[in-house]
Protein backbone atom coordinates (compact mmCIF):
# COMPACT_ATOMS: atom_id res chain seq x y z
CA UNK A 1 0.00 0.00 0.00
CA UNK A 2 1.12 3.53 -0.89
CA UNK A 3 2.58 5.65 2.47
CA UNK A 4 -0.06 8.20 1.52
CA UNK A 5 -3.18 6.85 2.59
CA UNK A 6 -5.69 9.13 3.28
CA UNK A 7 -6.70 10.11 -0.36
CA UNK A 8 -9.23 12.84 -1.02
CA UNK A 9 -11.03 13.42 -4.37
CA UNK A 10 -12.71 16.55 -5.58
CA UNK A 11 -14.86 16.12 -8.35
CA UNK A 12 -17.62 13.38 -8.44
CA UNK A 13 -18.87 14.44 -12.18
CA UNK A 14 -19.51 11.49 -14.71
CA UNK A 15 -15.81 10.06 -14.91
CA UNK A 16 -15.25 11.29 -10.99
CA UNK A 17 -17.99 9.23 -9.37
CA UNK A 18 -16.54 6.14 -10.73
CA UNK A 19 -12.88 6.23 -9.64
CA UNK A 20 -14.02 7.35 -6.21
CA UNK A 21 -16.14 4.48 -6.00
CA UNK A 22 -13.25 2.02 -6.93
CA UNK A 23 -10.63 4.14 -4.60
CA UNK A 24 -13.07 3.00 -1.39
CA UNK A 25 -13.24 -0.41 -2.87
CA UNK A 26 -9.37 -0.80 -3.24
CA UNK A 27 -9.63 -0.03 0.90
CA UNK A 28 -8.57 3.53 0.33
CA UNK A 29 -9.97 5.95 3.26
CA UNK A 30 -11.33 8.23 1.38
CA UNK A 31 -12.92 11.77 1.40
CA UNK A 32 -14.64 13.77 -0.81
CA UNK A 33 -15.97 17.11 -1.85
CA UNK A 34 -18.57 18.30 -5.35
CA UNK A 35 -19.71 21.58 -5.63
CA UNK A 36 -23.31 19.76 -5.93
CA UNK A 37 -23.28 18.20 -2.66
CA UNK A 38 -26.13 15.57 -3.72
CA UNK A 39 -23.61 13.61 -5.69
CA UNK A 40 -21.55 13.02 -2.66
CA UNK A 41 -24.45 10.70 -1.41
CA UNK A 42 -23.64 7.87 -2.87
CA UNK A 43 -20.31 7.84 -1.85
CA UNK A 44 -21.27 8.86 1.31
CA UNK A 45 -22.91 5.59 1.40
CA UNK A 46 -19.96 3.66 0.42
CA UNK A 47 -17.91 4.25 2.92
CA UNK A 48 -16.27 7.91 2.42
CA UNK A 49 -16.09 10.97 4.26
CA UNK A 50 -17.79 13.91 3.19
CA UNK A 51 -16.08 17.39 3.41
CA UNK A 52 -17.07 20.81 3.55
CA UNK A 53 -14.70 23.04 0.55
CA UNK A 54 -11.88 21.57 -1.17
CA UNK A 55 -9.58 23.01 1.34
CA UNK A 56 -11.25 20.90 4.18
CA UNK A 57 -10.61 18.24 1.52
CA UNK A 58 -6.91 18.89 1.59
CA UNK A 59 -6.63 19.48 5.51
CA UNK A 60 -8.10 15.59 5.63
CA UNK A 61 -5.85 14.47 3.07
CA UNK A 62 -2.26 13.21 2.11
CA UNK A 63 -3.19 12.91 -1.66
CA UNK A 64 -5.90 15.30 -3.56
CA UNK A 65 -7.14 13.90 -6.57
CA UNK A 66 -9.13 16.57 -8.39
CA UNK A 67 -11.09 15.90 -11.33
CA UNK A 68 -13.36 18.53 -12.70
CA UNK A 69 -14.01 20.40 -15.80
CA UNK A 70 -11.91 22.03 -17.49
CA UNK A 71 -8.64 24.45 -16.63
CA UNK A 72 -10.61 27.64 -14.95
CA UNK A 73 -12.23 25.04 -12.70
CA UNK A 74 -8.93 23.16 -11.50
CA UNK A 75 -7.38 26.68 -10.73
CA UNK A 76 -10.22 27.50 -8.49
CA UNK A 77 -10.44 24.41 -6.33
CA UNK A 78 -6.63 24.02 -6.22
CA UNK A 79 -5.28 27.84 -5.80
CA UNK A 80 -8.64 29.49 -4.45
CA UNK A 81 -9.49 30.93 -1.74
CA UNK A 82 -11.22 28.13 -0.06
CA UNK A 83 -8.83 25.60 -2.33
CA UNK A 84 -6.66 23.05 -1.76
CA UNK A 85 -3.63 25.30 -1.27
CA UNK A 86 -5.39 26.56 1.33
CA UNK A 87 -5.64 23.16 3.45
CA UNK A 88 -2.86 20.88 1.90
CA UNK A 89 0.23 20.21 4.25
CA UNK A 90 3.74 20.32 3.18
CA UNK A 91 5.13 16.94 1.50
CA UNK A 92 1.18 16.42 0.53
CA UNK A 93 0.52 15.61 -3.30
CA UNK A 94 -1.98 17.12 -5.82
CA UNK A 95 -2.86 15.14 -8.82
CA UNK A 96 -5.09 16.18 -11.26
CA UNK A 97 -6.97 14.20 -13.65
CA UNK A 98 -8.68 16.63 -15.15
CA UNK A 99 -7.88 17.44 -18.99
CA UNK A 100 -6.62 20.62 -18.86
CA UNK A 101 -3.80 23.15 -20.82
CA UNK A 102 -0.54 22.01 -19.61
CA UNK A 103 0.66 25.55 -19.89
CA UNK A 104 -2.00 25.57 -17.16
CA UNK A 105 -0.49 22.58 -15.34
CA UNK A 106 2.97 23.85 -14.92
CA UNK A 107 1.59 27.35 -13.80
CA UNK A 108 -0.48 25.83 -11.07
CA UNK A 109 2.48 22.90 -10.24
CA UNK A 110 5.00 26.04 -9.59
CA UNK A 111 2.34 27.28 -7.08
CA UNK A 112 2.13 24.14 -5.35
CA UNK A 113 5.52 23.84 -5.00
CA UNK A 114 6.54 27.18 -3.46
CA UNK A 115 4.35 25.90 -0.45
CA UNK A 116 6.44 22.54 -0.69
CA UNK A 117 3.73 20.25 -1.98
CA UNK A 118 4.19 18.28 -5.11
CA UNK A 119 1.76 17.78 -8.26
CA UNK A 120 1.11 15.36 -10.46
CA UNK A 121 -0.54 15.89 -14.22
CA UNK A 122 -2.57 12.50 -14.61
CA UNK A 123 -5.18 12.97 -16.89
CA UNK A 124 -7.37 9.38 -18.34
CA UNK A 125 -8.82 7.70 -21.20
CA UNK A 126 -11.42 5.50 -21.51
CA UNK A 127 -14.56 7.21 -20.71
CA UNK A 128 -17.55 6.61 -18.24
CA UNK A 129 -17.01 2.63 -19.07
CA UNK A 130 -12.99 2.77 -18.12
CA UNK A 131 -13.86 4.74 -15.12
CA UNK A 132 -16.80 2.07 -13.86
CA UNK A 133 -14.19 -0.62 -14.23
CA UNK A 134 -11.21 0.76 -13.16
CA UNK A 135 -9.93 0.26 -16.72
CA UNK A 136 -8.82 3.82 -17.39
CA UNK A 137 -5.53 4.45 -19.64
CA UNK A 138 -3.58 7.04 -17.18
CA UNK A 139 -0.56 9.50 -18.43
CA UNK A 140 1.47 10.83 -16.00
CA UNK A 141 3.60 13.83 -15.97
CA UNK A 142 5.32 15.40 -12.61
CA UNK A 143 8.46 13.98 -10.34
CA UNK A 144 8.90 10.54 -11.39
CA UNK A 145 9.33 9.46 -6.93
CA UNK A 146 6.21 11.22 -6.33
CA UNK A 147 4.76 9.17 -9.86
CA UNK A 148 6.32 5.84 -8.10
CA UNK A 149 4.67 6.78 -4.94
CA UNK A 150 0.94 7.20 -6.00
CA UNK A 151 1.22 4.31 -8.27
CA UNK A 152 -0.89 2.26 -5.83
CA UNK A 153 -3.66 4.79 -6.32
CA UNK A 154 -3.36 4.97 -10.47
CA UNK A 155 -3.47 0.48 -10.67
CA UNK A 156 -6.82 0.82 -8.37
CA UNK A 157 -8.12 3.17 -11.03
CA UNK A 158 -6.55 2.10 -14.26
CA UNK A 159 -4.98 -0.29 -16.53
CA UNK A 160 -2.52 0.86 -18.74
CA UNK A 161 -0.52 3.65 -16.28
CA UNK A 162 1.84 5.59 -18.03
CA UNK A 163 4.89 7.86 -16.72
CA UNK A 164 5.19 10.64 -19.69
CA UNK A 165 7.89 12.95 -18.15
CA UNK A 166 8.18 15.80 -16.21
CA UNK A 167 5.14 18.00 -15.32
CA UNK A 168 2.60 18.75 -18.23
CA UNK A 169 3.50 15.90 -20.06
CA UNK A 170 0.56 14.39 -18.98
CA UNK A 171 -1.69 16.68 -20.55
CA UNK A 172 0.61 16.87 -23.18
CA UNK A 173 -0.01 13.22 -24.24
CA UNK A 174 -4.24 13.32 -23.42
CA UNK A 175 -4.37 16.40 -26.08
CA UNK A 176 -2.48 14.10 -28.58
CA UNK A 177 -5.01 11.03 -27.57
CA UNK A 178 -8.21 13.90 -27.62
CA UNK A 179 -6.55 14.58 -31.66
CA UNK A 180 -6.99 11.36 -32.31
CA UNK A 181 -10.49 10.43 -30.83
CA UNK A 182 -11.81 13.52 -32.19
CA UNK A 183 -10.70 12.17 -35.90
CA UNK A 184 -11.31 8.71 -35.39
CA UNK A 185 -15.02 9.75 -34.42
CA UNK A 186 -15.27 11.46 -37.46
CA UNK A 187 -14.14 8.77 -39.48
CA UNK A 188 -17.14 6.71 -38.12
CA UNK A 189 -19.31 9.23 -38.90
CA UNK A 190 -18.36 9.59 -42.40
CA UNK A 191 -18.65 5.75 -42.86
CA UNK A 192 -22.24 5.05 -41.52
CA UNK A 193 -23.39 8.21 -43.54
CA UNK A 194 -22.27 6.21 -46.72
CA UNK A 195 -23.14 2.92 -45.66
CA UNK A 196 -26.26 4.47 -45.56
CA UNK A 197 -26.39 6.44 -48.65
CA UNK A 198 -25.36 2.58 -50.22
CA UNK A 199 -28.28 1.63 -48.18
CA UNK A 200 -26.21 -1.17 -46.78
CA UNK A 201 -27.61 -2.73 -43.54
CA UNK A 202 -25.47 -0.55 -40.98
CA UNK A 203 -25.47 -2.93 -37.84
CA UNK A 204 -24.18 -5.84 -40.37
CA UNK A 205 -21.66 -3.15 -41.87
CA UNK A 206 -20.36 -2.22 -38.29
CA UNK A 207 -19.91 -5.77 -37.37
CA UNK A 208 -17.83 -6.52 -40.57
CA UNK A 209 -15.67 -3.54 -39.97
CA UNK A 210 -15.02 -3.70 -36.57
CA UNK A 211 -13.39 -7.11 -36.88
CA UNK A 212 -11.18 -5.73 -39.73
CA UNK A 213 -8.01 -2.96 -40.17
CA UNK A 214 -10.76 0.15 -39.65
CA UNK A 215 -11.26 -1.67 -35.85
CA UNK A 216 -11.46 0.91 -33.22
CA UNK A 217 -12.75 1.49 -29.67
CA UNK A 218 -14.61 4.60 -31.32
CA UNK A 219 -15.85 2.04 -34.14
CA UNK A 220 -16.54 -0.49 -31.78
CA UNK A 221 -18.40 1.74 -28.84
CA UNK A 222 -19.80 4.70 -30.57
CA UNK A 223 -20.79 3.45 -33.64
CA UNK A 224 -23.53 0.98 -32.73
CA UNK A 225 -24.71 4.34 -30.64
CA UNK A 226 -25.04 6.47 -33.86
CA UNK A 227 -27.07 3.78 -35.70
CA UNK A 228 -29.83 3.14 -32.47
CA UNK A 229 -29.69 7.28 -32.05
CA UNK A 230 -28.31 6.46 -28.10
CA UNK A 231 -26.83 10.21 -27.66
CA UNK A 232 -26.15 9.23 -23.48
CA UNK A 233 -23.03 10.60 -22.43
CA UNK A 234 -19.95 8.89 -21.53
CA UNK A 235 -18.10 11.73 -22.96
CA UNK A 236 -19.99 15.04 -23.24
CA UNK A 237 -20.04 16.87 -26.60
CA UNK A 238 -18.78 20.00 -24.70
CA UNK A 239 -15.91 18.54 -23.04
CA UNK A 240 -14.82 17.25 -26.39
CA UNK A 241 -15.10 20.47 -27.75
CA UNK A 242 -12.81 21.92 -25.07
CA UNK A 243 -10.13 19.44 -25.22
CA UNK A 244 -10.40 20.39 -28.89
CA UNK A 245 -9.92 24.23 -28.14
CA UNK A 246 -6.61 23.02 -25.46
CA UNK A 247 -5.09 21.08 -28.54
CA UNK A 248 -5.81 23.61 -31.28
CA UNK A 249 -4.46 26.14 -28.68
CA UNK A 250 -0.86 24.18 -27.70
CA UNK A 251 -0.36 23.38 -31.58
CA UNK A 252 -0.44 27.26 -32.59
CA UNK A 253 2.36 28.06 -29.56
CA UNK A 254 3.95 25.65 -31.28
CA UNK A 255 3.23 26.42 -34.71
CA UNK A 256 1.48 23.32 -35.70
CA UNK A 257 -0.70 23.22 -38.09
CA UNK A 258 -3.59 20.66 -36.79
CA UNK A 259 -6.21 21.10 -40.51
CA UNK A 260 -8.29 18.01 -39.86
CA UNK A 261 -8.52 18.76 -36.23
CA UNK A 262 -9.72 22.02 -37.23
CA UNK A 263 -12.70 21.12 -39.41
CA UNK A 264 -14.07 18.29 -37.33
CA UNK A 265 -14.07 21.22 -34.45
CA UNK A 266 -16.71 23.38 -36.56
CA UNK A 267 -18.66 20.02 -36.71
CA UNK A 268 -18.55 19.66 -33.11
CA UNK A 269 -19.74 23.39 -32.70
CA UNK A 270 -22.45 22.56 -35.65
CA UNK A 271 -23.61 19.71 -33.02
CA UNK A 272 -23.77 21.46 -30.00
CA UNK A 273 -25.68 24.37 -31.95
CA UNK A 274 -28.15 21.50 -32.17
CA UNK A 275 -28.83 21.85 -28.43
CA UNK A 276 -26.58 18.78 -28.13
CA UNK A 277 -23.75 19.83 -25.96
CA UNK A 278 -24.64 17.60 -22.97
CA UNK A 279 -24.79 14.65 -25.04
CA UNK A 280 -22.25 12.17 -25.96
CA UNK A 281 -19.84 12.25 -28.58
CA UNK A 282 -21.54 9.93 -30.26
CA UNK A 283 -24.50 12.46 -31.54
CA UNK A 284 -21.36 14.06 -34.10
CA UNK A 285 -23.86 12.23 -36.67
CA UNK A 286 -26.47 14.49 -35.92
CA UNK A 287 -23.86 17.28 -37.31
CA UNK A 288 -22.77 15.26 -40.47
CA UNK A 289 -26.37 14.30 -40.78
CA UNK A 290 -27.24 18.57 -41.22
CA UNK A 291 -24.55 18.73 -43.05
CA UNK A 292 -25.27 16.28 -45.55
CA UNK A 293 -28.97 16.46 -45.54
CA UNK A 294 -29.82 12.56 -44.64
CA UNK A 295 -29.97 10.42 -41.93
CA UNK A 296 -28.72 7.22 -41.17
CA UNK A 297 -32.25 5.76 -41.12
Amino acid sequence: MVALVQIGIIGLGVMGKHMAANLVKAGFPLVVWNRTQSKMVDLLNLGAQGAGSPKEVAKRSDVVITMVSDSPDVEEVVLGTLGVIAGIHAGGLVVDMSTISPEVTKRIASTLRQRGVDMLDAPVSGGEIGARDATLSIMVGGPKERFDEALPIFKALGKRIAYMGDTGMGQAAKLCNQVICTLNIQAVCEGLVLGAAFGLELTQLLEVVTAGAAGSWQLSNLGPKMVKRDFAPGFRVRHQLKDIRLALAAAAELKLPLPATGLVQQLFHATEGEGLGEAGTQALIVGLEKMVGRKLA
